[in-house]
C-alpha cells in the first residue's frame, strides 16, 4: 500500500548517512513515484484549497487537504450532475454537514465547471468583505449559492438534511418511477466528520434512516481521528462501525483515503449496489495532509506553512510562487464532468418526452410536482370551510380537522410528527406511512422520539426542489425547544416548513412545569424569516392555515391550544393576514386589551366586565406579530392607538415580545405549576377575574396620566 510505502520510506530516511542532496520526487511526498491523472487532479485540487486557506489568512482547511481523494472519487466517477444547470431535476444530491470544509466544495464547484464559481469569487474566502464586497465563497455553504444544496455549518444536522433528501428521493421515486422509466433515481451522498458523527441529531437522523432502509442514502465519514481540542480518542473511542451497523448501515471501509482514488471510487460504486439499507463508508484520512502539522489539531483551521505548499506545488510542475493556478490538463481532467452533465440531462430529458407518451396523466402530475403548482383546491376549501361546524372544539382538533382535509387537497404535504400525533391531533391512514414495510408511497412519516431531526429532516425534504415538497412537523410546543436548532436552520434557508406545535400553554396541566413554554414563544417570535402564529379559535385557525400554506419563504409555526376556549367575537379568518385587528370596539374607550390563542376567552370576558363597569374597553386578537408589523403604519396605529391610553396585553407567556405595541403586559413571570387547566388560570391570575384585577391596579396606579409616556412594565 501506498502508506506502507511513505512509512518504508520515512525509515530509510531516519537510517545515519552521508549528507546528500535529494531531487524531488512524488515519494519524499507521500506519492507513488508515477503518478497517474487521479493523482495529479488530487494535488491541482490540494493546491487550490492551500491557496484558499491562505489568501486571507486562514480557514477551516485541514480536513479540505484531507479530503481531496474522496472529493475527485465523487465528483469525476460518481455523482450524476450537471455543471451547467445546477438546478436539474434529477441530479444526485452533495451534502457537505461538516460545513467548516466549505472551501473543499467551492474548490470542486470551480474545477467541474459551475459557471457561477469562477476564481474571482474563489478569492473571496475569508475577505474582510469591506465597502460592500460579497463573495459566494462563505466560511459555510449556504443554500442560496448555486451547486449548495443546504445550508451547514452546526455539526450533525447535514446529516439530517440529508436523511431528508433521500426520503424526498424515495418518495418521488416510489410514486412516479414505473418499469423502463426510473424518471428520478437521484442518490444522496453526506460528507461527515468526527464531530457530526457525536451531535445527537446526528444519531437521531442515522436512527431513523437505518429503521426506513433509505439504501439511496452514503454518509462519507472523514475518518481523520482528530477534533478542534485535539486526538479523537481522548473524548471519543466507541465503535463507529458496530455502532452503525447496529443502527441498520451497511458499512464499508476504506484504509487509504488520503491517496487511493480508484480504492474510493471502487467503494462508492459498491454502495450503488447494496439494497435495503443506507451505506456507511468510513475513510481513512490524514488532516492537513502533507503540511508541517498534518494529523494534529493545529491543522483544522489556519495557514498552512510555506515550505509545504511549495513542495506540493513543485511536484505538480508549478512554481510556487504563483497561486490560484490550474495547470490545463487538470483542467481539462474535472472539466469533462461539464460535458458528462449535459449528457446525463439530455438522456434524463428524452426519457421524460418518452415518459409523457407512456403515462401522460402520471407526467402531467410529476411536472407539476416538479414546477411546485400544488393547485387552488386547498385555498377554495379553507375560504368556505365553515368554522361553526367546529364550535367549542380546542385549536389543536380544528388543526386535526383541517390536516385531513388539507392532506387530500395539497398535494406536496408531507411529513408527521414525533410520537405525539395522537396528542397532536394528525390524522392518518396506515397506507399512506413512508416505511418499507408498507412502501415508499406513503406522505405520512414516522419520526420517532426524534425532535431535532424531525425539524431538519423536514429542512432536507423541504430543500430537495422548491415546492415539490412542503413538511408538516408536530410534536407538543414545550418540545419544540429541542427542535429548535433544526427550526432555525430552515429559517435561515428560507424553506417552508409547517410546524404545529400543541399544548402551548399551562393550560396543559397535571404534566407540570417541565412541559409548559412559558418562555419559547419568544425565541420563536424573534426568529428572522419564521412565522409563528397562535390562533384563539376555530376561525383564526383556518386564517392561519392559509397564510401557513401560501408561505414560500421560510417555515411557519401553528401554536395551538390542548382545551376548548370560550367564545370570541367577530374573529375572521382573513384579518388573521392583518397579524392583529379589532374584535370589539367601544365607544370613548379608556383601556385596550389584546391578547391571542387559548388566553384570549378570558380576555374577552374580562373586557366585558371591565365596560359594564363603567371602562369602556377596546379588544384586540393578536395571533401574529410578523404580520402586523408588515401592515403599514396607519394601520398599526390604529389598532394599537399612540395617544397614551393605557393598551395591555394578555398571555400566559413571559412577556418580551408585546412592549413594543402595548403600555403593559399581564404574563408570566416564572415557571408554570402541576394542576389543573382552571387552577393554573386562577393561580397565576390570568383567568377574567384576575386580569380585571391587574388591570384596576394598573390603572389606579397611573391615576389617568400618559400610559406611553409611563413606559412599559409588566403588572
Amino acid at each position: 500500500m501506498k502508506m506502507t510505502k511513505m512509512i518504508n520510506q520515512i525509515l530509510e530516511n531516519i537510517v545515519p548517512s552521508a549528507p546528500t542532496k535529494k531531487p524531488l520526487d512524488a515519494q519524499a511526498t507521500g506519492w507513488r513515484e508515477n503518478l497517474d491523472d487521479d493523482d495529479r487532479a488530487v494535488i491541482a485540487l490540494r493546491n487550490l484549497i492551500f491557496d484558499i486557506c491562505n489568501q486571507n489568512g486562514g480557514g477551516h482547511g485541514g480536513s479540505a487537504i484531507g479530503m481531496a481523494a474522496i472529493g475527485v472519487a465523487l465528483y469525476k466517477y460518481t455523482m450524476r450532475y450537471n455543471p451547467s444547470n445546477p438546478e436539474w431535476f434529477d441530479r444526485d444530491r452533495f451534502v457537505l454537514s461538516n460545513g467548516h470544509t466549505a472551501m473543499f466544495l467551492y474548490a470542486l464547484n470551480h474545477l467541474v465547471g459551475y459557471d457561477a464559481w469562477t476564481m474571482d469569487q474563489i478569492k473571496g474566502y475569508g475577505s474582510a468583505k469591506m465597502n460592500g464586497y460579497s463573495t459566494m465563497c462563505h466560511a459555510h455553504p449556504e443554500i442560496e449559492e448555486p451547486a449548495v444544496e443546504i445550508t451547514t455549518g452546526p455539526l450533525g444536522q447535514g446529516i439530517a438534511n440529508a436523511v431528508g433528501l433521500a426520503v424526498a428521493s424515495k418518495n418521488l421515486a416510489a410514486r412516479f418511477n414505473r418499469p423502463s422509466f426510473d424518471v428520478v433515481s437521484s442518490r444522496v451522498y453526506c460528507m461527515t466528520g468526527d464531530g457530526c458523527l457525536m451531535e445527537g441529531v446526528a444519531l437521531e437522523a442515522i436512527s431513523l434512516a437505518g429503521s426506513l432502509q433509505l439504501d439511496n442514502l452514503v454518509l462519507i465519514y472523514d475518518n481523520n481521528q482528530v477534533t478542534c481540542d485535539g486526538p479523537l480518542d481522548w473524548i471519543n473511542v466507541e465503535d463507529v462501525n458496530a455502532k452503525m451497523r447496529a443502527c441498520g448501515w451497511h458499512v464499508l471501509e476504506v484504509a487509504d483515503g488520503s491517496y487511493d482514488v480508484q480504492a474510493l471510487v471502487s467503494a462508492l460504486r459498491y454502495s450503488e449496489t447494496l439494497g435495503g439499507k443506507p451505506v456507511f463508508i468510513n475513510i481513512r484520512t490524514v488532516i492537513g495532509l502533507g503540511t508541517s502539522n498534518a494529523g494534529t489539531y493545529k491543522a483544522h483551521h489556519g495557514t498552512f506553512d510555506a515550505e509545504s505548499v511549495a513542495l506540493s506545488k513543485r511536484l505538480a510542475g508549478q512554481d510556487p510562487s504563483m497561486t490560484h493556478q490550474i495547470s490545463p490538463a487538470a483542467l481539462e481532467y474535472f472539466r469533462e464532468r461539464k460535458q458528462r452533465g449535459q449528457k446525463l440531462q439530455g438522456e434524463w430529458d428524452d426519457l421524460i418526452r418518452s415518459y409523457q407518451l407512456a403515462h401522460p396523466d402520471l407526467a402531467k402530475e410529476f411536472h407539476m410536482r416538479q414546477t411546485g403548482d400544488n393547485g387552488d383546491e386547498w385555498r377554495k376549501m379553507l375560504e368556505t370551510i365553515d368554522s361553526e361546524a367546529f364550535r367549542g372544539q380546542a385549536t389543536r382538533e380544528v388543526n386535526g380537522s383541517i390536516i385531513e382535509s388539507m392532506w387530500k387537497a395539497h398535494p406536496a404535504l408531507f411529513g408527521g410528527g414525533a410520537d405525539l400525533v395522537n396528542s397532536n391531533k394528525v390524522p392518518y391512514e396506515a397506507s399512506e406511512v413512508f416505511h418499507p414495510s408498507v412502501g415508499y408511497k406513503g406522505r405520512y412519516l414516522r419520526y420517532g422520539i426524534r425532535e431535532h431531526a424531525m425539524a431538519a429532516i423536514s429542512n432536507g425534504i423541504a430543500a430537495y426542489n422548491p415546492g415539490t415538497f412542503l413538511p408538516i412537523t408536530a410534536t407538543f410546543f414545550m418540545f419544540f425547544l429541542y427542535a429548535a436548532p433544526g427550526v432555525r436552520m430552515g429559517a435561515l434557508c428560507h424553506l417552508p416548513v409547517i410546524h404545529l406545535a400543541t399544548h402551548d400553554s399551562f393550560a396543559e396541566g397535571q404534566n407540570g412545569q417541565t412541559h409548559q413554554p412559558i418562555e419559547l414563544d419568544s425565541l420563536y417570535r424573534a426568529m428572522p424569516n419564521l412565522t409563528y402564529m397562535r390562533p384563539c379559535d376555530p376561525e383564526e385557525t383556518i386564517g392561519a392555515w392559509l397564510l401557513a400554506l401560501s408561505k414560500t419563504t421560510g417555515p411557519s409555526l401553528l401554536s395551538l391550544g390542548r382545551d376548548p376556549v370560550g367564545p370570541v367575537p367577530n374573529t375572521n379568518r382573513l384579518k388573521v393576514a392583518k397579524g392583529a385587528y379589532v374584535v370589539k370596539e367601544a365607544d370613548n374607550a379608556q383601556l385596550t386589551l389584546a391578547s391571542c390563542g387559548t388566553n384570549m376567552h378570558y380576555a374577552v370576558a374580562a373586557a366585558e366586565s371591565l365596560s359594564a363597569s363603567g371602562i369602556p374597553t377596546r379588544l384586540i386578537s393578536a395571533p401574529s406579530f410578523d404580520h402586523f408589523d408588515e401592515q403599514d403604519r396607519a394601520y398599526r396605529e390604529s389598532v394599537f392607538p399612540l395617544d397614551g391610553t393605557p393598551i395591555v396585553s394578555v398571555e400566559e407567556y413571559v412577556a418580551t415580545t408585546w412592549a413594543r405595541y402595548v403600555t403593559a403586559s399581564i404574563g408570566m413571570t416564572g415557571f408554570g405549576y402541576s394542576a389543573s387547566n382552571a387552577s393554573n388560570y386562577d393561580r397565576f391570575r390570568l383567568d377574567a377575574k384576575g386580569i380585571e384585577a391587574r388591570v384596576r391596579d394598573y390603572l389606579k396606579d397611573l391615576a389617568g396620566g400618559d400610559a406611553r409616556r409611563a413606559g412599559w412594565r409588566a403588572i
